[in-house]
Protein backbone atom coordinates (compact mmCIF):
# COMPACT_ATOMS: atom_id res chain seq x y z
CA UNK A 1 0.00 0.00 0.00
CA UNK A 2 1.30 3.43 -0.93
CA UNK A 3 2.49 5.48 2.05
CA UNK A 4 1.20 9.06 2.20
CA UNK A 5 3.79 11.37 3.72
CA UNK A 6 2.60 13.95 6.26
CA UNK A 7 4.56 17.03 5.22
CA UNK A 8 3.00 19.09 8.01
CA UNK A 9 5.22 17.13 10.38
CA UNK A 10 8.24 16.53 8.15
CA UNK A 11 8.74 20.14 6.97
CA UNK A 12 9.04 21.76 10.45
CA UNK A 13 11.37 18.95 11.54
CA UNK A 14 13.54 19.51 8.47
CA UNK A 15 13.67 23.29 9.11
CA UNK A 16 14.56 22.70 12.76
CA UNK A 17 17.36 20.37 11.65
CA UNK A 18 18.86 23.15 9.51
CA UNK A 19 18.52 25.65 12.36
CA UNK A 20 20.14 23.15 14.72
CA UNK A 21 23.20 22.51 12.56
CA UNK A 22 23.91 26.16 11.71
CA UNK A 23 23.38 27.30 15.32
CA UNK A 24 25.64 24.58 16.73
CA UNK A 25 28.26 25.59 14.14
CA UNK A 26 28.01 29.15 15.45
CA UNK A 27 28.39 27.88 19.02
CA UNK A 28 31.72 26.22 18.12
CA UNK A 29 33.41 29.57 18.80
CA UNK A 30 33.02 28.93 22.53
CA UNK A 31 33.07 25.13 22.49
CA UNK A 32 36.10 23.11 23.54
CA UNK A 33 38.05 21.83 20.54
CA UNK A 34 38.43 18.48 22.31
CA UNK A 35 34.75 17.81 21.57
CA UNK A 36 35.39 17.95 17.83
CA UNK A 37 33.12 19.48 15.21
CA UNK A 38 29.74 19.23 16.94
CA UNK A 39 27.90 20.69 13.94
CA UNK A 40 29.22 17.90 11.70
CA UNK A 41 28.37 15.32 14.36
CA UNK A 42 24.84 16.73 14.64
CA UNK A 43 24.43 16.47 10.86
CA UNK A 44 25.52 12.83 11.03
CA UNK A 45 23.14 12.15 13.91
CA UNK A 46 20.34 13.70 11.89
CA UNK A 47 21.25 11.42 8.99
CA UNK A 48 21.06 8.41 11.30
CA UNK A 49 17.83 9.79 12.72
CA UNK A 50 16.17 9.93 9.31
CA UNK A 51 17.18 6.31 8.78
CA UNK A 52 15.45 5.60 12.10
CA UNK A 53 12.31 7.29 10.77
CA UNK A 54 12.35 5.26 7.55
CA UNK A 55 12.85 2.03 9.51
CA UNK A 56 9.97 2.82 11.88
CA UNK A 57 7.68 3.64 8.98
CA UNK A 58 8.53 0.29 7.40
CA UNK A 59 7.96 -1.59 10.65
CA UNK A 60 4.81 0.38 11.64
CA UNK A 61 3.65 1.05 15.18
CA UNK A 62 2.04 -2.35 15.60
CA UNK A 63 5.46 -3.98 15.53
CA UNK A 64 6.71 -1.55 18.20
CA UNK A 65 3.72 -2.18 20.45
CA UNK A 66 4.23 -5.93 20.27
CA UNK A 67 7.93 -5.68 21.21
CA UNK A 68 7.78 -2.85 23.76
CA UNK A 69 8.57 -5.24 26.62
CA UNK A 70 11.94 -6.10 25.03
CA UNK A 71 12.86 -2.41 24.70
CA UNK A 72 11.71 -1.82 28.27
CA UNK A 73 13.97 -4.55 29.67
CA UNK A 74 16.98 -3.36 27.65
CA UNK A 75 16.43 0.23 28.75
CA UNK A 76 16.27 -0.69 32.42
CA UNK A 77 19.44 -2.75 32.16
CA UNK A 78 21.26 0.19 30.55
CA UNK A 79 20.11 2.54 33.30
CA UNK A 80 21.31 0.17 35.99
CA UNK A 81 24.68 -0.22 34.27
CA UNK A 82 25.06 3.57 34.36
CA UNK A 83 25.37 3.39 38.14
CA UNK A 84 28.55 1.32 37.73
CA UNK A 85 30.03 2.22 34.33
CA UNK A 86 28.54 5.63 33.48
CA UNK A 87 30.78 8.65 32.90
CA UNK A 88 30.15 11.45 35.46
CA UNK A 89 29.35 14.75 33.73
CA UNK A 90 28.24 17.77 35.81
CA UNK A 91 27.79 15.51 38.87
CA UNK A 92 25.35 13.26 36.95
CA UNK A 93 26.21 9.70 35.93
CA UNK A 94 23.88 9.67 32.92
CA UNK A 95 26.15 8.87 29.97
CA UNK A 96 28.15 6.01 28.51
CA UNK A 97 31.26 7.19 26.69
CA UNK A 98 31.78 5.58 23.28
CA UNK A 99 35.38 6.14 22.03
CA UNK A 100 35.51 7.98 18.73
CA UNK A 101 31.78 8.73 18.75
CA UNK A 102 30.92 10.57 21.94
CA UNK A 103 28.47 9.98 24.76
CA UNK A 104 25.23 8.01 24.86
CA UNK A 105 22.42 8.78 27.31
CA UNK A 106 20.03 5.83 27.85
CA UNK A 107 17.55 7.96 29.79
CA UNK A 108 16.59 9.64 26.50
CA UNK A 109 15.05 6.33 25.47
CA UNK A 110 14.00 4.99 28.85
CA UNK A 111 11.59 6.66 31.24
CA UNK A 112 12.21 5.02 34.65
CA UNK A 113 14.91 4.76 37.40
CA UNK A 114 16.55 8.01 36.23
CA UNK A 115 16.27 9.69 39.62
CA UNK A 116 19.17 7.55 40.86
CA UNK A 117 21.60 9.17 38.37
CA UNK A 118 20.69 12.05 39.35
CA UNK A 119 18.97 13.89 36.48
CA UNK A 120 16.17 16.12 37.77
CA UNK A 121 15.25 17.45 34.34
CA UNK A 122 14.59 13.99 32.93
CA UNK A 123 12.47 13.04 35.95
CA UNK A 124 10.29 16.12 35.40
CA UNK A 125 9.84 15.19 31.74
CA UNK A 126 8.71 11.69 32.64
CA UNK A 127 6.20 13.09 35.12
CA UNK A 128 4.78 15.43 32.47
CA UNK A 129 4.46 12.54 30.01
CA UNK A 130 2.60 10.43 32.58
CA UNK A 131 0.21 13.22 33.57
CA UNK A 132 -0.53 14.05 29.92
CA UNK A 133 -1.37 10.44 29.10
CA UNK A 134 -3.56 10.06 32.18
CA UNK A 135 -5.45 13.26 31.35
CA UNK A 136 -6.62 11.97 27.94
CA UNK A 137 -7.26 8.42 29.14
CA UNK A 138 -10.75 9.26 30.39
CA UNK A 139 -9.88 8.98 34.06
CA UNK A 140 -12.27 10.80 36.38
CA UNK A 141 -11.27 14.33 37.31
CA UNK A 142 -11.90 13.42 40.94
CA UNK A 143 -8.91 11.10 40.82
CA UNK A 144 -6.80 14.00 39.58
CA UNK A 145 -8.07 16.13 42.45
CA UNK A 146 -7.29 13.43 45.00
CA UNK A 147 -3.88 12.80 43.53
CA UNK A 148 -3.15 16.54 43.45
CA UNK A 149 -4.11 16.88 47.11
CA UNK A 150 -2.00 13.88 48.12
CA UNK A 151 1.02 15.07 46.13
CA UNK A 152 0.62 18.60 47.51
CA UNK A 153 0.68 17.29 51.09
CA UNK A 154 3.72 15.14 50.31
CA UNK A 155 5.60 18.00 48.66
CA UNK A 156 4.59 20.31 51.51
CA UNK A 157 6.06 17.89 54.04
CA UNK A 158 9.29 17.56 52.10
CA UNK A 159 9.62 21.34 51.74
CA UNK A 160 8.94 21.84 55.44
CA UNK A 161 11.83 19.51 56.23
CA UNK A 162 14.01 21.30 53.66
CA UNK A 163 13.42 24.78 55.08
CA UNK A 164 13.09 24.07 58.81
CA UNK A 165 14.74 20.68 59.49
CA UNK A 166 17.78 20.71 57.26
CA UNK A 167 19.72 17.99 59.06
CA UNK A 168 16.71 15.66 59.14
CA UNK A 169 16.10 16.30 55.44
CA UNK A 170 19.68 15.36 54.56
CA UNK A 171 19.52 12.20 56.68
CA UNK A 172 16.30 11.11 54.96
CA UNK A 173 17.00 12.11 51.35
CA UNK A 174 20.75 12.65 51.15
CA UNK A 175 22.89 15.62 50.16
CA UNK A 176 22.38 15.07 46.42
CA UNK A 177 18.63 15.73 46.62
CA UNK A 178 19.23 18.65 48.99
CA UNK A 179 21.53 20.41 46.52
CA UNK A 180 19.11 19.81 43.67
CA UNK A 181 16.35 21.57 45.60
CA UNK A 182 18.76 24.30 46.59
CA UNK A 183 19.54 24.87 42.92
CA UNK A 184 15.84 25.25 42.14
CA UNK A 185 15.07 27.69 44.97
CA UNK A 186 18.17 29.83 44.51
CA UNK A 187 17.88 30.34 40.75
CA UNK A 188 16.16 33.74 41.02
CA UNK A 189 18.58 35.09 43.63
CA UNK A 190 21.93 34.44 42.03
CA UNK A 191 21.88 33.89 38.26
CA UNK A 192 25.55 33.08 37.81
CA UNK A 193 27.88 33.45 34.84
CA UNK A 194 25.92 31.15 32.53
CA UNK A 195 22.59 32.93 32.77
CA UNK A 196 24.00 36.45 33.03
CA UNK A 197 26.08 36.08 29.88
CA UNK A 198 23.25 34.37 28.01
CA UNK A 199 20.91 37.24 28.89
CA UNK A 200 23.54 39.75 27.80
CA UNK A 201 23.92 37.98 24.44
CA UNK A 202 20.15 37.88 23.88
CA UNK A 203 19.44 41.39 25.17
CA UNK A 204 22.05 43.02 22.96
CA UNK A 205 20.90 41.24 19.78
CA UNK A 206 18.22 43.76 18.86
CA UNK A 207 15.82 43.20 15.96
CA UNK A 208 18.12 41.35 13.56
CA UNK A 209 20.89 40.05 15.85
CA UNK A 210 24.65 40.37 15.80
CA UNK A 211 24.90 38.24 12.67
CA UNK A 212 25.66 34.59 12.04
CA UNK A 213 28.60 33.20 14.01
CA UNK A 214 28.85 36.47 15.95
CA UNK A 215 27.86 35.43 19.46
CA UNK A 216 29.28 38.37 21.47
CA UNK A 217 30.02 36.69 24.79
CA UNK A 218 30.91 33.28 26.23
CA UNK A 219 28.53 31.13 28.27
CA UNK A 220 28.82 27.41 29.13
CA UNK A 221 26.74 24.71 27.41
CA UNK A 222 26.22 26.97 24.40
CA UNK A 223 25.58 24.08 22.01
CA UNK A 224 23.22 22.15 24.31
CA UNK A 225 21.25 23.70 27.18
CA UNK A 226 21.72 27.31 26.01
CA UNK A 227 21.47 26.84 22.25
CA UNK A 228 18.49 29.22 22.19
CA UNK A 229 20.72 32.04 23.45
CA UNK A 230 23.18 31.44 20.59
CA UNK A 231 20.39 31.52 18.00
CA UNK A 232 18.79 34.63 19.53
CA UNK A 233 22.08 36.52 19.70
CA UNK A 234 22.86 35.66 16.05
CA UNK A 235 19.45 36.34 14.50
CA UNK A 236 17.73 38.68 16.94
CA UNK A 237 14.07 39.17 17.66
CA UNK A 238 12.98 38.36 14.09
CA UNK A 239 14.85 35.05 14.20
CA UNK A 240 13.36 34.17 17.59
CA UNK A 241 9.82 34.80 16.30
CA UNK A 242 10.55 32.55 13.31
CA UNK A 243 11.94 29.74 15.51
CA UNK A 244 9.07 29.86 17.98
CA UNK A 245 6.56 29.92 15.09
CA UNK A 246 8.05 26.73 13.66
CA UNK A 247 7.96 25.06 17.08
CA UNK A 248 4.33 26.10 17.61
CA UNK A 249 3.38 24.87 14.14
CA UNK A 250 4.76 21.42 14.94
CA UNK A 251 2.95 21.32 18.28
CA UNK A 252 -0.32 22.36 16.68
CA UNK A 253 0.01 19.61 14.08
CA UNK A 254 0.30 17.05 16.89
CA UNK A 255 -2.80 18.51 18.55
CA UNK A 256 -4.75 18.34 15.28
CA UNK A 257 -3.59 14.76 14.81
CA UNK A 258 -4.80 13.83 18.31
CA UNK A 259 -8.25 15.27 17.57
CA UNK A 260 -8.81 12.84 14.70
CA UNK A 261 -10.63 9.57 15.13
CA UNK A 262 -7.77 7.29 16.05
CA UNK A 263 -7.20 4.37 18.41
CA UNK A 264 -7.09 5.14 22.14
CA UNK A 265 -3.52 3.86 22.33
CA UNK A 266 -2.42 6.37 19.71
CA UNK A 267 -4.18 9.18 21.55
CA UNK A 268 -2.27 8.32 24.74
CA UNK A 269 0.99 8.27 22.80
CA UNK A 270 0.27 11.64 21.17
CA UNK A 271 -0.59 13.15 24.56
CA UNK A 272 2.69 11.91 26.01
CA UNK A 273 4.71 13.17 23.04
CA UNK A 274 3.03 16.58 23.09
CA UNK A 275 3.38 16.96 26.85
CA UNK A 276 7.08 16.11 26.66
CA UNK A 277 7.84 18.44 23.76
CA UNK A 278 5.89 21.42 25.12
CA UNK A 279 7.40 21.05 28.58
CA UNK A 280 10.93 20.90 27.20
CA UNK A 281 10.34 23.82 24.86
CA UNK A 282 8.91 26.03 27.60
CA UNK A 283 11.46 24.95 30.20
CA UNK A 284 14.50 25.37 27.93
CA UNK A 285 13.54 28.78 26.56
CA UNK A 286 12.26 29.90 29.96
CA UNK A 287 15.47 29.01 31.78
CA UNK A 288 17.55 30.64 29.04
CA UNK A 289 15.82 34.00 29.55
CA UNK A 290 15.77 33.70 33.36
CA UNK A 291 12.06 32.96 33.83
CA UNK A 292 12.53 29.36 35.02
CA UNK A 293 15.19 27.46 37.00
CA UNK A 294 18.13 26.02 35.07
CA UNK A 295 17.51 22.27 34.93
CA UNK A 296 19.72 21.09 32.07
CA UNK A 297 16.76 20.37 29.76
CA UNK A 298 17.61 20.76 26.08
CA UNK A 299 15.56 22.25 23.23
CA UNK A 300 14.09 19.38 21.15
CA UNK A 301 15.45 19.01 17.60
CA UNK A 302 17.76 22.03 18.08
CA UNK A 303 20.22 21.34 20.92
CA UNK A 304 23.22 19.13 20.21
CA UNK A 305 23.04 15.53 21.36
CA UNK A 306 23.14 12.22 19.54
CA UNK A 307 21.04 10.08 21.89
CA UNK A 308 18.47 12.82 22.53
CA UNK A 309 18.13 13.56 18.82
CA UNK A 310 17.67 9.89 17.96
CA UNK A 311 14.96 9.62 20.61
CA UNK A 312 13.14 12.59 19.04
CA UNK A 313 13.46 11.11 15.56
CA UNK A 314 12.07 7.89 17.00
CA UNK A 315 9.02 9.92 17.97
CA UNK A 316 8.81 11.42 14.49
CA UNK A 317 8.54 7.92 13.04
CA UNK A 318 5.71 7.13 15.47
CA UNK A 319 3.94 10.40 14.58
CA UNK A 320 4.14 9.65 10.86
CA UNK A 321 2.71 6.18 11.38
CA UNK A 322 -0.20 7.55 13.42
CA UNK A 323 -0.90 10.30 10.89
CA UNK A 324 -1.38 7.86 8.02
CA UNK A 325 -4.71 6.09 7.75
CA UNK A 326 -4.08 2.47 6.90
CA UNK A 327 -6.53 -0.36 6.47
CA UNK A 328 -5.04 -2.30 9.34
CA UNK A 329 -6.52 -3.49 12.61
CA UNK A 330 -4.02 -3.43 15.50
CA UNK A 331 -3.92 -6.50 17.70
CA UNK A 332 -2.07 -6.23 20.98
CA UNK A 333 -0.72 -9.20 22.82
Amino acid sequence: MKYKVNYHILIPIFILSIISIITINSALTYTSSSLGNLALKQAIWYGVGWLFVILLVKLNNEYLFQHTWILYIIGNILLLLLLFFGTPINNSRCWFTIPGIGSFQPSEFMKILTFLQPDTGAVLIYLIIYISMMFVSGIRLGWFGGAFLGISLLIGGVLWLYFFKENTFIKLFGTSFYYRLERVFNWSQGSGLQLENALAAIGSAGLFGHGYNQTPIYFPESSTDFIFAVFASNFGFIGVILLISIILYLDIQIVLLARKRIEDTNQYILAGILGMLVFQQVQNIGMTVGLLPITGITLPFVSYGGSSLLSYMFLVGILLNISVKKNRVYKYK
